[in-house]
């Protein structure tokens, strides 16, 4: 049985058995009161010493912070416990007693240390909340995705091209030759169209990128739809849903998490579509008369994106940019060469970027002239030209960032807290 059962009032006045490790604990007089966690929640357990043999109490008083313990007893119903609910535990048995003076102890502790200790950090209460929200925000995008007649596919990791700049390539040997770390699997996932129509991947993700930004992870997980047959505007609809979607099942599977993180609900209930539009152009000329330093055919900076995306209440769509300024896939727009269909789906409070998608180009010719534009070897990619070869269609992706949207919806500062081990430019270990 676990904590979370008794916490629903399904066991009150039942015996019970928990398993679990101790959080906190503290004596009054003959009673010693134990807060206990097994995964699914936490619950005060007190030790009555009139009700237990001597060796039980004895075992309660000298257990540390982080034993491993389990106790049997009886769930009753009290207000006056946390959670409402407390177990009057009967016998108890140590299983581990942990090393006395726990590193991670209530004062307050610096980044740098808490990274190091990243395997302890996980156990308390306000990471156990922001990775339970990951995990919902991961399964509503597969049910999501699912439930829309979409196919798992698998995308390699170790990869013998890039997908987005070369320069943020992980490269790695590979049996006297080389191969690198996948930047996306969306090259891979638009193989599989032809197969299954609507596919999607799920996985991790890496960039060497050289940056320190409280957004940024070298290692981070995507989840990449991609269709056959879909327009730009199919995708930006699809985009709209899903991210509706994994809103509205966290507010309602995870409410209690997000109320532990303090976390204001009102702007995620405003998350319905449509979601307003700007073009690139529109948002160069936002910026230029905000004072911010930037030309038409930059790429817009994360300073750029948190100051877009505070003008809007709802997620928002910055569409077409400049062929140059992205990658080489992109179809351009037929009205406009200059930009290609693309768009960033900015989250608001000005978290920025979560989303990023575009139409593929579907012509060989216009592909192979892209590849060479770019300056990008050509024989790495025959495979993925071959898909322009036989049976080519017109189709549209995105990538969904798991840790950017965990940022979003949980309203958190660093990005490190949104994945349970976090890698950045300074920190690989644990």
């Amino acid at each position: 049985m676990s904590i979370s059962d008794i916490l629903d009032g399904r066991l009150t006045e039942r015996e019970v058995e928990i398993k679990g490790w101790l959080v906190t604990k503290r004596s009054s007089g003959g009673v010693q009161f134990l807060i206990i966690r097994d995964g699914s929640g936490m619950i005060q357990s007190t030790v009555h010493k009139d009700e237990v043999t001597e060796k039980v109490f004895e075992d309660a008083d000298k257990l540390t912070q982080e034993s491993s313990i389990v106790i049997k007893g009886i769930a009753k119903e009290d207000k006056r416990a946390p959670g409402g609910y407390e177990v009057r535990v009967k016998d108890l048995e140590i299983v581990h007693l942990a090393a006395q003076e726990y590193p991670l102890g209530k004062k307050e502790h610096g980044i740098d240390f808490l990274g190091s200790l990243r395997h302890l950090w996980i156990r308390s209460p306000r990471q156990i909340a922001i990775l339970k929200i990951r995990a919902e925000v991961i399964k509503a995008c597969k049910d999501f995705l699912d439930e829309k007649g979409f196919t798992l596919t698998d995308s390699p990791i170790l990869t013998p091209s890039a997908v987005e700049e070369v320069a943020t390539l992980f490269e790695t040997p590979y049996f006297g030759d080389k191969a690198f770390l996948t930047q996306s699997g969306q090259l891979y996932v638009e193989a599989t169209i032809a197969a299954f129509g609507k596919v999607y991947c799920f996985g991790p993700t890496f960039r060497a990128e050289r940056s320190r930004t409280p957004r940024h992870l070298t290692e981070f997980w995507m989840v990449e739809p991609e269709m056959a047959f879909f327009t730009f505007e199919d995708n930006l609809k699809l985009q709209e849903e899903m991210v509706t979607y994994v809103v509205k099942r966290t507010l309602e599977k995870r409410k209690g998490e997000l109320g532990f993180l303090k976390r204001d609900l009102k702007p995620l209930k405003k998350v319905k579509p449509p979601f307003d539009r700007i073009s690139y152009t529109e948002a160069i000329e936002m910026l230029q008369k905000a004072g911010h330093r930037i030309e038409w055919g930059e790429d817009l900076g994360a300073p750029h994106e948190k100051f877009i995306s505070l003008k809007f209440e709802k997620p928002v769509f910055v569409h077409r940019y400049p062929t140059k300024a992205r990658a080489f896939y992109m179809q351009p727009d037929p009205d406009d060469p200059k930009v290609v269909l693309c768009a960033d789906l900015m989250a608001p409070e000005g978290y920025g970027e979560i989303v990023g998608g575009s139409e593929r180009i579907h012509d060989l010719k216009l592909l192979e002239q892209r590849i060479q534009e770019f300056g990008l070897p050509k024989e790495a990619y025959e495979w993925y030209l071959d898909l322009r070869r036989y049976g080519s269609v017109p189709h549209s992706g995105f990538g969904l960032g798991i840790e950017r949207t965990m940022m979003w919806i949980c309203k958190l500062k660093h990005i490190r807290e949104t994945i349970p081990f976090p890698r950045t430019m300074r920190r690989i270990n644990p």
